[in-house]
């Protein structure tokens, strides 16, 4: 299983779109607070989160807290600021991959313990970084393609539609 770990996300809408990747993708959700939103059942209706009941999330006080009860996780850390592209490193099963909040990224003092592994999506020009929710999807697929989409459905089945004439 891979781990998506959000580190004080802001938006309830992002939050709720990167749940639901992670329910399609069998990928647990870790939640590092404060959160700029409250995760209740009301929250959760009102964003239209049905299948949120399905996700495996947990959450935690602080980055700390995170790392206490995690001990030895591999953690890639998502940054525009990582000298790697997340298409160079082999991510592997039960790891991490963390995101910052949508106004600031990941903590300067956090990425320093973790420059090894951290990670960037390349963009073009100057652009600040791409929407959170895209983020996760980019990297959390490419996590998946590694691991040969291991317990995924793979394929689809074309239902045709047959047209049948009323003349007789």
């Amino acid at each position: 299983m891979i781990h998506i770990v959000l580190h004080e996300p802001e938006i309830p809408a992002n939050t709720g779109n990167i749940g639901r990747t992670c329910v399609a993708a069998g990928a647990s959700l870790h939640l590092i607070e404060p959160l700029g939103f409250q995760i209740s059942e009301k929250a959760v209706r009102r964003a239209g989160l049905d299948y949120w009941p399905k996700l495996s999330v947990s959450t935690y006080v602080n980055f700390e807290d995170f790392l206490a009860k995690n001990p030895g996780a591999k953690i890639y850390m998502a940054t525009t600021k990582a000298k790697r592209i997340y298409t160079e490193v082999n991510f592997e099963e039960d790891c991490y991959i963390m995101f910052g909040k949508e106004s600031a990224g990941i903590p300067e003092e956090i990425l320093v313990d973790y420059e090894e592994t951290c990670i960037r999506i390349p963009m073009i020009g100057d652009i600040r970084s791409l929407n959170l929710g895209n983020s996760v999807a980019i990297v959390l697929y490419e996590a998946l393609r590694q691991q040969g989409f291991a317990g995924m459905n793979t394929e689809g089945e074309l239902h045709r539609l047959h047209w049948h004439s009323e003349e007789a």
